[in-house]
């Protein structure tokens, strides 16, 4: 009889140890899953910090311009040769030419037609253009002489920066040796200067690295998502709220509902392709404006905002509309006093994100003819502009090692674009969402 307890005893110890070692399998399992996690955030985390190291390391030099202080005189002959401040005259005059003479001032002993040449060389185009800029601002400066800030070529500017080495050998090198000596005496004379590259945010598109900027591509994107948002935010909210609250539930509303789906997951080069074979051959709208792109871009964005309306409407608890039908409130007004006022928070947060990733499209715009080379600033959706994306895929593709820089701020400006869209739209999440 003393058998059969000491066996149930024995039986529960096994028990208990086999307990006890499953759960230290778990705790272990768990543990294993916990590293897995960490590790696969640590990797993302150095991915993502290399990526913005590599793209910030390049492109804050892009916020620098090199600068040369020159006396200038504002030749009267060369301005205003008839003295009469004919605006056309003024505007039309050799301002190049008194850039020349000026630097040309400064080496008195450069007398070679070649070297003159290879000494004019040094001086940006763009320093003609911030004369006549001058002297359009205020015409008194004519027939003075004036110490003036004019950009250097891009060249030069390479060098100061470090990116051009100077002690490779004359044939590996760009700036030549006698080019060298020049910048070198007017470094020592303490006329060249680094200053914030304004130009950058304030200048459109250019072949001349140094004068390039972005201003152009920011209006032409602040254009195509103003009509985009135009577009895309009113119709793909209606169609979600019709969806889902009007809608009868049939086959039909199923096949729409699954073609919705569909075209969230389609590439968006089709969108382009779209665009460029009705947009433009059929309604023949404006090739290479703003207004094209919105629309090729409203288009690729409807089924986000369609999807995330329709889940945020399908959020809102049945016992809101219960209520509201209770108390005597039509279907369109529970909708509309009740239902959306509390899914609007999701509702916008699905449309930022859309915005967002319209904002860094590519493809569909090049279809639609966006990646012309434009050097004005837009002035409204109508007008031919650039796109950041687009800004920054051509500036990839151009040989100048000056451009390298301008690419990765430029991408630094868009991912900028990106967080602060992708934060508000966490934010509005943040302020808004109930919990129920």
């Amino acid at each position: 009889m003393t058998d059969i307890p000491m066996q149930t005893a024995s039986k529960q110890i096994s028990v208990q140890e086999a307990l006890a070692k499953s759960l230290k399998r778990r705790h272990r399992a768990e543990a294993r899953f916990k590293l897995y996690g960490i590790i696969a955030i640590a990797i993302a985390m150095v991915a993502l910090g290399t990526l913005l190291y590599s793209i910030g390391s390049k492109g804050f030099t892009a916020l620098l311009t090199t600068q040369v202080e020159l006396e200038v005189y504002f030749a009267p002959a060369v301005i205003d040769p008839s003295g009469t401040g004919d605006e056309a005259a003024i505007f039309g005059a050799n301002y190049r030419g008194l850039v020349l003479k000026s630097i040309r001032t400064q080496f008195p002993e450069v007398t070679a037609r070649r070297d003159r040449l290879a000494l004019g060389k040094m001086m940006s185009s763009g320093a003609g253009l911030q004369l006549r800029q001058m002297v359009l601002d205020d015409p008194n400066v004519i027939g003075s002489t004036q110490i003036v800030s004019l950009p250097l070529d891009d060249e030069y500017d390479m060098l100061r920066k470090g990116i051009i080495d100077r002690t490779l050998p004359e044939d590996d090198r760009k700036v030549k040796d006698r080019e060298l000596g020049w910048y070198d005496q007017l470094d020592a004379a303490g006329a060249v200067k680094t200053v914030f590259n304004t130009g950058f945010f304030v200048n459109g598109n250019s072949v001349e690295p140094e004068l390039a900027g972005i201003s152009g591509a920011v209006m032409g994107s602040l254009f195509t998502m103003l009509v985009t948002l135009l577009l895309s935010f009113p119709v793909g909210v209606s169609a979600a709220i019709y969806l889902e609250e009007f809608a009868p539930k049939n086959w039909f509303t199923d096949l729409i509902e699954v073609n919705i789906n569909n075209l969230a997951a389609v590439p968006s080069i089709v969108f382009g392709l779209l665009g460029l074979a009705v947009f433009l051959s059929v309604f023949g709208l404006p090739r290479s404006s703003a207004l094209v792109g919105g629309v090729v871009l409203a288009l690729m964005t409807l089924p986000t905002i369609i999807i995330a309306s329709r889940a945020a409407l399908r959020a809102v608890p049945p016992s809101i509309r219960e209520g509201a039908l209770g108390i005597g409130a039509s279907k369109v007004q529970v909708v509309t006093h009740h239902v959306l006022p509390l899914a609007m928070p999701g509702i916008l947060t699905g449309t930022i994100i859309g915005m967002a990733q319209a904002l860094g499209e590519t493809a569909p715009l090049l279809m639609v003819g966006m990646n012309a080379f434009i050097t004005d600033v837009p002035g409204s959706p109508l007008e031919p502009a650039a796109v950041m994306p687009v800004q920054i895929f051509m500036w990839a593709d151009r040989p100048e090692r000056a451009f390298v820089e301008k690419t990765s701020a430029a991408i630094l400006v868009l991912l900028t674009f990106l967080i602060v869209m992708n934060l508000i739209a966490v934010l509005l999440r943040k302020r808004f969402e109930r919990r129920w």
